[in-house]
Parts: C-alpha cells; sequence; structure tokens
C-alpha cells in the first residue's frame, strides 16, 4: 500500500552535497541545477557522486532553489534523504489504521506539545481503548553492513525525546519510538552506539521501560511517467528485527 506519493520528479546524477543544505545535480539536459537538500545530518552512507537522484521541483516559481533533493539510488536500492517524509508517512499510515506495531490508531494528531522539557509529539493518537499512544519518528539512514543505525551524529535532542516517551509511559499512556528507516539495503537496526553511547543507553532503557521501539521497513516504489519524469512512493512493509551488533 502506496502511502504517500510523489509525481513529476526529475532524474538527475549528482555532482556533489555541500554546505549541508545544497545539492549539485547534472539533469539529463546536461544542465546543472542546486538542489535544497533538508537533510542537513552527516548523510554517511548515504550517496556518492555518480549517483542517480530525484527531484521534486518547488512549487512556488519564485524560490530560490527550484528543487528538492527526494532520494537517491545506492546499489542496494533507493534512500529517502527528505527529512519531512517520515512524520508524514507515519501519521498517514497511523490516519489509514496500517503502522506495523501499532493496529487500531485512531483520531491521529500532528505536532502536539507535550512532557515535562517542552517537546511536540511528532504522531499523537488514540488507540480503540482510548487511551493515548505518542509516536515519536526519527529517520533512520545510517547504514553499516546489513545494519540500520540510529542516530548519525549525537543528538541530545534525541535523548530528551526518549526520556519524554518513558515518562508517557510511567503516566499510564502508551509510547512508541518509530525509527523510519530509509533505505531498502538493509535487514535489521541497532542504535549506533559508537557515535552515540548516552543515546544507545537511553534506547535500552526507554525499551525496558514500555517505550514500544519500532524500526519501520521502508519501501520506495518508483515508476517513471510517460512525460520521462518519475513519481515516488512510500510504502511500509512492517518492522525490521532489533538486533544489537556485538
Amino acid at each position: 500500500m502506496i502511502l504517500v506519493e510523489k509525481a513529476g520528479l526529475v532524474p538527475g546524477t549528482l555532482i556533489q552535497r555541500y554546505k549541508r543544505f545544497l545539492a549539485d545535480v547534472r539533469l539529463e539536459d546536461g544542465s546543472v541545477v542546486t538542489a535544497h537538500t533538508t537533510n542537513t545530518g552527516s548523510m554517511k552512507s548515504c550517496w556518492e557522486p555518480g549517483d542517480r537522484v530525484l527531484l521534486e521541483p518547488a512549487a512556488n516559481p519564485d524560490r530560490k532553489l527550484k528543487f528538492t533533493w527526494l532520494a537517491v539510488e545506492r546499489p542496494g536500492g533507493w534512500v529517502g534523504v527528505e527529512t519531512g517524509m517520515p512524520n508524514r508517512v507515519v501519521a498517514e499510515a497511523a490516519r489509514r489504521d496500517a503502522l506495523p506495531g501499532l493496529p487500531g490508531l485512531h483520531s491521529v494528531r500532528t505536532e502536539v506539545k507535550y512532557g515535562a522539557e517542552n517537546s511536540r509529539i511528532d504522531v499523537l493518537a488514540l488507540d480503540g481503548d482510548g487511551r493515548q499512544v505518542f509516536i515519536e519518528v526519527k529517520n533512520a539512514t545510517l547504514k553499516e553492513g546489513p545494519w540500520a543505525l540510529f542516530p548519525d551524529a549525537v543528538t541530545e535532542r534525541g535523548t530528551k525525546h526518549l526520556r519524554e516517551l518513558q515518562a508517557m509511559a510511567q503516566e499510564g499512556h502508551r509510547a512508541a519510538l518509530a525509527l523510519f528507516v530509509h533505505r531498502m539495503d538493509v535487514d535489521r537496526f541497532d542504535a549506533a552506539r559508537e557515535i552515540d553511547p548516552a543515546y544507545a543507553a537511553e534506547l535500552d532503557r526507554a525499551a525496558e521501560m514500555g517505550v514500544a521501539i519500532l524500526p519501520l521497513a521502508v519501501c520506495l516504489v518508483t515508476s517513471l511517467e510517460a512525460t520521462g519524469l518519475w513519481s515516488l512512493g512510500w510504502e511500509l512493509p512492517g518492522l525490521l528485527p532489533w538486533i544489537p551488533r556485538r
């Protein structure tokens, strides 16, 4: 089931990514454009020069950067690099009662203030018993062997969110961390323990405290349109196993 789809995408070849927000791409007609990159993290293991990419044309003709970089094709499959998409897909899956690991959700809201540390929950819903379900979404793109890892850099904000989820679980609500594994060339998940030991320890603690840890397998479905442009859809076929690396 495709939950979110983007059509009219422009293919190209990646030249370089730089200054966190920018990527130069050579289009099929030979011209070079600079695309906006919403992922400001390290993007380690997500791209190499020469990779095929898909760009979304800007809806606003007055925008300085006319394209946004959505996805890149790596040897093992497509990788999503647009960081707003995980929240959108997870919320849509919850609305359709199609979120792996959390069936029966309804009354879905997004970006709701909560917690003692002044946070906003990505998705807030009710389950079949009327309990509140707090869902934090994280975009996991770092790859090492068969593992998807999170985070790709130290994240004090992510650790804070884990504390907030534990507090909600202790208050009797349901809480979940949805790790949106935004690539198709991995088959298991773990915390990036060497990169951020504090986050990894907090993730283990959260699981022990009743927070559901949901590594979401993500399938990016591409198709070539009759116009020569591309479409890209997002599916959530299930969960990946959480297997600690030793």
